[in-house]
């Protein structure tokens, strides 16, 4: 795909370069980076103990642990948890541990209704595409070919104009949002200390997923997991640059087990999916 090839390399040039220059105004980025990485070392070779102290901390405040060897399994935990809860409509943010095992045709294939929340994730559901970047997963894709896209969805012409086809889309979302019965999510960091999920977002999309259906279900690879909340400041440093070139992303969002009976938003059901699925190979 000569167009997709162009664009990717663009976006080397143009997003490589926001990456330098945020490490470059960053002036501890050498020591956060070593201390970052010698977290993930010391966790990696101590790998089963964090794990079984996130999986104990997650039961302790009410959430759910489910072990999933591989993809299928992974699949399989889902689709049981939806259909305990009779779940028809499932909204889920960005993740690509559930694009890994793909989640997404999974569920379809038994009917569940499956919505993407992230906007570019969205756009490219609507179109058929798979992500074509980890972080901008419709960048092939011009704002003329999302209006053509969002169009046939729409039923009505819509401009070829980056506001108004996100207002299309928050218009739409936000009716699936308050009508979803589930949400997943990935994970980008599990605090073995806490029982904590850490979802790191541009979009409020990701916050809304979390906060809003009444089951929560999370997907993470097993080498997400770190040891302590105070480890976590080291990798929102490291992780925003490295990513998009920010200081920090929009919305951090930290989740622990489900709601309190004091509290009025979050999920009344936690479940978290740990799987392998080859990591423990590679490892």
């Amino acid at each position: 795909n000569d167009k997709l090839q162009g664009v990717l390399g663009r976006l080397a040039d143009s997003l490589g370069q926001r990456n330098k220059d945020a490490w470059a105004a960053f002036a501890d980025s050498p020591k956060a980076r070593d201390r970052a990485r010698s977290i993930k070392d010391e966790t990696l070779a101590h790998l089963d103990e964090h794990l079984e102290k996130l999986e104990e901390q997650v039961i302790a405040r009410g959430g759910n642990v489910h072990w999933a060897d591989n993809g299928e399994e992974a699949c399989a935990h889902i689709l049981k948890i939806l259909e305990d809860c009779k779940a028809r409509k499932v909204v889920k943010s960005k993740s690509m541990t559930t694009e890994e095992i793909h989640l997404n045709k999974v569920l379809e294939g038994v009917g569940i209704e499956t919505i993407e929340t992230d906007f570019g994730e969205y756009i490219i559901q609507v179109a058929g595409h798979r992500p074509s970047h980890i972080v901008a997963p419709a960048v092939h894709l011009n704002a003329g070919d999302v209006a053509e896209i969002l169009s046939e969805e729409a039923g009505e012409p819509l401009p070829a104009d980056r506001k108004e086809l996100a207002a299309f889309a928050r218009r739409q979302l936000r009716q699936a949002f308050a009508t979803a019965d589930v949400g997943i999510t990935g994970v980008n960091f599990a605090i073995a200390e806490t029982g904590t999920t850490v979802l790191i977002s541009n979009e409020g999309n990701g916050r809304l997923t979390t906060s809003m259906p009444r089951v929560l279900i999370s997907i993470m690879g097993m080498e997400k997991v770190i040891p302590q909340l105070a480890d976590l400041p080291y990798f929102l440093k490291v992780l925003a640059r490295a990513a998009t070139g920010q200081k920090i992303s929009v919305y951090t969002s930290l989740v622990t087990g489900p709601r309190r009976t004091e509290e009025h938003v979050g999920p009344q059901e936690f479940h978290l999916v740990i799987m392998d699925n080859g990591r423990t190979d590679i490892l």
